[in-house]
């Protein structure tokens, strides 16, 4: 069960070693004030992928924030926001970049 993610650079063919990540969960602040709370950082690993971020996800809206920093000098973060919805087990979000492009997706 968990959330994970697993990044690709399409542009050398390559996974993506040592992108950070943070997980942050939108949360209500003072009235109807929103904000990402932090939940969990982690780096993706010689395969390019980040161990499960966290066990049992709660339903609501999640933020994936990747530093690409160091491989785009065109996309410095990229933040990929997604909906977890009730009764959901495992969500994979996988991250292909290239130089000038990024696309994700709901994986398996």
């Amino acid at each position: 069960m968990g959330l994970s993610t697993h990044v690709l650079d399409t542009a050398s063919g390559a996974p993506a070693a040592g992108v950070p990540v943070s997980l942050s969960v939108r949360a209500t602040v003072e009235g109807d004030l929103e904000a990402w709370a932090p939940l969990v950082t982690a780096v993706t690993d010689d395969d390019g992928r980040a161990a499960l971020l966290f066990d049992e996800p709660d339903p609501g809206t999640y933020r994936l924030l990747f530093d690409t920093s160091t491989r785009s000098g065109f996309f410095p973060e990229i933040a990929v926001v997604v909906v977890v919805p009730e009764g959901t087990q495992r969500l994979h979000v996988p991250l292909l970049l290239s130089p000038f492009g990024y696309t994700t997706y709901r994986g398996s």
